[in-house]
């Protein structure tokens, strides 16, 4: 049966995301322009109904999808206004008009959470929200250089995550947004338990850091 498939119940899968992926966010309080973007819960959507590019997701809400696709596949340059990016269902970067934010690129970072029913904004703006770690989405964005616009990927000058594409692909492909569900296949099973570990790993790390 090498090609059997194991399904995860709801409750296990939602059980997953909330234990690895909610965020602990605060609203934003450092100094934002207007948004030209105006963005609610409905702006977000099932990651898998977006533009792939080497393993992350792509959107524009400008309608100029080719233009951040074409960014993204070049793996350097600057982001068109209304792009959208996502790595995870639960972490969102999206490019506001120049000026919004000339700390952060003009990018607003978003902290999600999900489920079958949909998104909730859990926290949004520029320098001050924070990933499920409680740390800061800009500090880590910020160490990308200037020609990756703040995005990050293995050689862009970020600290890299000790997750393999076989995690990140098992949490895509597991979006709880995506209705009907995908049924799980045995390797992202595995990516998923293989998870857990790393993910407590990163947790306990960064509390001693705090200390």
């Amino acid at each position: 049966m090498k090609n059997a498939s194991i399904r995860m119940s709801p409750t296990l899968k939602l059980w997953r995301f909330a234990a690895i992926f909610f965020f602990v966010g605060y609203l934003q309080a450092d100094e934002l322009g207007e948004r030209k973007f105006k963005i609610d819960e409905s702006t977000f959507k099932c990651i898998l109904k977006m533009t792939a590019v080497r393993g992350f997701f792509v959107d524009n809400l400008a309608g100029n999808l080719e233009g951040s696709v074409a960014v993204a596949q070049a793996g350097k340059g600057t982001y068109p206004e209304g792009t959208v990016l996502q790595l995870i269902p639960n972490e969102v970067m999206i490019k506001q008009q120049k000026g919004f934010s000339p700390g952060t690129n003009d990018w607003e970072f978003f902290a999600l959470d999900t489920d079958k029913n949909g998104s909730k904004i859990v926290s949004r703006g520029g320098q001050d929200v924070n990933n499920f770690l409680g740390l800061s989405c800009f500090e880590c964005h910020k160490a990308a250089r200037a020609e990756f616009d703040l995005v990050c990927e293995q050689d862009h000058g970020c600290v890299p995550l000790p997750l393999t594409r076989a995690m990140f692909h098992a949490v895509q492909h597991t979006d709880p947004r995506c209705q009907p569900p995908e049924t799980v296949s045995p390797e992202d099973a595995a990516a998923l338990k293989d998870l857990g570990p790393v993910i407590e790993q990163l947790k306990n790390e960064a509390a001693t850091n705090k200390k």
